[in-house]
């Protein structure tokens, strides 16, 4: 079953591709679903998106635009991972979610990040988690990276027992406040309704020198506290995100196929490119109902990075 992210009804979904065989699975939103209904999502890789032999992916960067990944660890990533909601918020289940946390966390340490899953976190708790792993020492780690897969609304993510601002939990990791990752890329995948509209999609007939720096040694300089986050939203504002009971989200399955492929020879930029990519063409809802039916969805990336990011 496939569900999506979003206040209201849970449509039926299938891939463009082709539909899942053997099952049927009901796709739901992650914000107040009433009622479900049945879904089917999830394409196969085209012929045409077979690995590229490594040759081709050769990368010319300049030291200085390049974050500087060369720490003892890569990072810690933390994962949070809500399923279970208090009868009161009016949330569902969100059944598929332990198959997106699962692979994130072997995605994740595949690139060589120490990962941590935290399961079923009310608001306090993921405060307070959060509050602790910011006042962690990170100085011998090269970035941060936090994924939240939740039910939401816009600005706002759910904890198990209610909705609480995005912003409360990211900024714990603001330049003032966590200074042992003071220029160093802290990143933040949100897996999560944005609102409760749908995308209707449209008919396409379009087919598929550097300047040098002098630097002087051990330069000080300031830098805005709200410099070196990124957010890797599932969908852009107001809409529904999808979700497949057996498969997983359209977004998550999509970042970890991408980062198993491309993880560590592509900049984070070209890499959630090719995520929107994937996401904007090899999905697409459908149900028996005309009001979900042929919907889409896009992935949305808001970058406050300073330098080029590879892994």
């Amino acid at each position: 079953m496939e569900e999506k992210d979003k206040p209201g009804q849970t449509p039926d979904s299938k891939s463009i591709e082709d539909e899942v065989e053997g099952e049927e699975l009901d796709d739901t939103v992650d914000a107040k679903p009433d009622r479900s209904q049945r879904f089917a999502i999830f394409s196969k890789k085209k012929k045409n998106e077979q690995e590229k032999p490594a040759s081709q992916h050769l990368r010319y960067v300049t030291p200085e635009f390049q974050y500087e990944m060369n720490y003892q660890n890569l990072g810690k990533c933390i994962i949070i991972n809500n399923k279970n909601f208090d009868v009161r918020t009016g949330m569902c289940i969100r059944n598929g979610t332990d198959k997106d946390a699962g692979d994130l966390c072997q995605c994740f340490r595949n690139l060589g990040f120490e990962v941590k899953v935290y399961n079923d976190q009310s608001c306090e708790d993921m405060e307070r988690l959060l509050q602790s792993v910011a006042k962690y020492d990170h100085s011998d780690s090269a970035c941060f990276a936090c994924i939240l897969l939740s039910h939401g609304e816009e600005g706002q993510i759910y904890g198990t027992d209610g909705a609480m601002a995005i912003k409360t939990l990211t900024t714990l990791f603001r330049g003032d406040k966590c200074k042992s990752l003071v220029g160093k890329p802290k990143l933040f995948f949100i897996q999560a309704c944005r609102g409760s509209e749908f995308d209707e999609g449209i008919q396409t007939d379009s087919g598929p020198a550097n300047d040098t720096l002098e630097t002087d040694a051990n330069p000080r300089y300031k830098i805005p506290v709200e410099a070196d986050f990124l957010f890797a939203y599932s969908t852009v504002p107001g809409y529904y995100s999808w979700r497949n009971p057996g498969r997983g989200s359209w977004f998550v399955q999509a970042l970890c196929s991408v980062l198993n492929q491309y993880g560590k020879q592509l900049e984070i930029m070209q890499i959630l490119t090719r995520v929107n990519y994937l996401v904007a063409t090899n999905f697409e809802s459908w149900s028996d109902d005309p009001r979900f039916s042929e919907k889409k969805q896009i992935p949305c990336v808001v970058s406050m990075l300073t330098k080029e990011l590879y892994f």
